[in-house]
């Protein structure tokens, strides 16, 4: 199976996991879930092993500007609703490895994750 990067092309963190799976020859399949949107069931089974706490970008711009109402209480269920409507605020990379998915780019990570 060919892993499949999730992201947005122009997020810089987006750019150094490409250019990390470039420069090491891992081929990889790119989906822009901005353009293409993202499928519940993927969202909540990254939510299920991640926790909606990592898979929610809170640091972005895009949910800095949620009203506070919906940026507080927030449980799993809200957070999959709000990432389901803006996908900018689903953290960037994720990469699906088939049996595995890391969340955010760690070079790192990527090298053990390849073996």
């Amino acid at each position: 199976m060919t892993p499949t990067l999730y992201g947005i092309p122009n997020c810089d963190t987006v750019k150094k996991a490409r250019t990390w799976l470039d420069q090491n020859g891992r081929a990889y399949a790119f989906h822009d879930y901005k353009k293409a949107g993202v499928d519940r069931a993927m969202l909540e089974a990254w939510v299920a092993t991640h926790g909606w706490e990592t898979v929610l970008n809170r640091a972005g711009t895009t949910f800095r500007a949620l009203p506070e109402a919906d940026r507080s209480d927030l449980t799993a269920d809200k957070a999959i609703a709000l990432m389901l409507a803006q996908p900018s605020m689903i953290k960037r990379p994720v990469l699906d490895l088939g049996d595995r998915t890391l969340v955010g780019f760690k070079p790192e990570a990527y090298a053990a994750a390849f073996g």
